[in-house]
């Protein structure tokens, strides 16, 4: 078999894994209907949007509607019989406690919605990461197919070599133990590949089929701005566990002067209109009444309960600082790491493409020299191996580079669908 055909079988491995094959974007749109994480993630977020609504309520009038009806027999021939209706509405005129409940309750809903945006750049990377180790799997699994079949055509050559005489079994011997190896191999990469299938099905809720594969010669644009310390600066302040964690210090603060409000006095106002009746076997007086007060209410002393309520939340705020500069450093961290695989994985692909072409080339050479005598069968077998082994790297390093870039933006908290889309386009149409 001719180096050619070797090289279109391997091409027609990957075209046939394109044929009717879904995109990544095609593959996003699956899991946001079908990722358990999202959508409680989702249902997490409409929880929390109530939160503002319950601390409003704090502050609006309360209106209670009452009704009561008695008999009291005084003798066995006088009873007293009372009926009540009435409207009250009480409106809070000064309640510290109840301001500073509701500035929590924004602050609570805007944090389920910062939670929600870092659920939605999770739910981004994790698609990313599970359909490029899918294709990372089939490259492999097809390199493999593609070097058993070269490795095949090499036995059969050493065998007719050592009928004919003009080589040694030894060269029979190590095409064997190749191809067996090549054939132990092949085992392990389907079973890696089913993995890999099984866990995008774990995110999109059923199986993916074939997946759209990486264009030839794709170009992979380097991270813009081109600065590390802008992504980190980015990471810093924009990433949504950052800002959660921001809101949850804020509400923290609130916390305190929530509980310092039990040192304050309350102020309401209190209004009604009541319906009442009181009937006897002798009288059967009835009317409306209305009545309307500003009552106002001071602790003097609660067992201390107030004061040990602040402190606990004065530390809970500490804590809150805490968490935040240690997701703040996260973020940042997560950022160098990022950016600084973008840019390895950009020069290790450069460096690989140079390597598949001298791996091609040097196996050429390995086969002419295997045909006129100057080469040995195991020079031949190597050279395929090392061709093979840098395609898959190849591959693969073109897959973390990509993956990286989005955990890149993700850290800086500025992923979005349309970096999404942008990848989608460097797959095969």
């Amino acid at each position: 078999m001719r180096p050619p055909l070797i090289a279109t079988l391997l091409a027609g491995s990957f075209l046939s894994l394109n044929a009717h094959a879904l995109d990544l974007l095609q593959v996003y749109q699956q899991a946001l209907a079908n990722d358990p994480a999202y959508a409680s993630a989702r249902a997490s977020l409409a929880a929390g949007q109530e939160k503002s609504p319950q601390g409003l309520s704090g502050l609006l009038p309360q209106v209670v509607a009452s009704g009561a009806r008695s008999r009291i027999e005084v003798s066995p021939s006088a009873s007293i019989y009372n009926k009540n209706y009435g409207v009250s509405l009480s409106q809070p005129l000064f309640n510290w406690a109840s301001w500073k409940q509701y500035q929590q309750g924004k602050l609570a809903s805007a944090a389920s919605e910062a939670q929600f945006a870092q659920a939605q750049q999770d739910l981004i990377v994790r698609v990313s990461q599970a359909y490029f180790d899918v294709l990372a799997a089939q490259d492999t699994l097809a390199s493999l197919q593609a070097q058993k079949t070269a490795i095949t055509e090499q036995l059969a050559s050493a065998k007719r070599n050592f009928e004919v005489g003009t080589a040694t079994i030894t060269d029979t011997h190590e095409a064997q133990a190749r191809y067996d190896l090549a054939i132990a191999q092949e085992f392990a990469a389907q079973n890696d590949l089913d993995i890999k299938r099984n866990a995008l099905q774990q995110i999109i809720g059923k199986p993916a089929g074939e997946l759209a594969g990486l264009r030839p010669g794709v170009q992979i644009n380097p991270p813009a701005p081109a600065q590390i310390d802008k992504w980190v600066g980015s990471a810093e302040e924009q990433n949504f566990g950052v800002v959660g964690q921001k809101l949850a210090l804020e509400s923290a603060r609130e916390e305190i002067g929530r509980n310092r409000a039990g040192h304050m006095p309350t102020v309401t106002l209190t209004a009604g209109r009541n319906y009442s009746e009181r009937a006897t076997t002798v009288t059967n007086p009835s009317g409306f009444s209305n009545s309307a007060q500003i009552s106002v209410n001071m602790p003097l002393f609660s067992g201390f309960g107030t004061t040990s309520r602040v402190r606990e939340a004065i530390a809970l705020e500490d804590k809150a600082r805490n968490d935040l500069e240690t997701t703040r450093r996260a973020a940042a961290q997560g950022a160098r790491q990022a950016f600084l695989g973008v840019n390895s994985g950009l020069a290790q692909v450069k460096a690989l493409e140079a390597a598949e072409r001298s791996s091609q080339l040097a196996l050429e050479s390995n086969r002419l020299g295997y045909q006129v005598g100057v080469r040995i069968n195991i020079d031949v077998l190597n050279a395929q191996q090392q061709l093979y082994t840098t395609r898959q790297n190849l591959a693969k390093a073109r897959y973390d580079t990509i993956v990286n870039g989005l955990k890149l933006k993700s850290a800086a908290g500025t992923l979005k669908e349309e970096d999404l889309a942008t990848v989608n386009t460097l797959l095969q149409p």
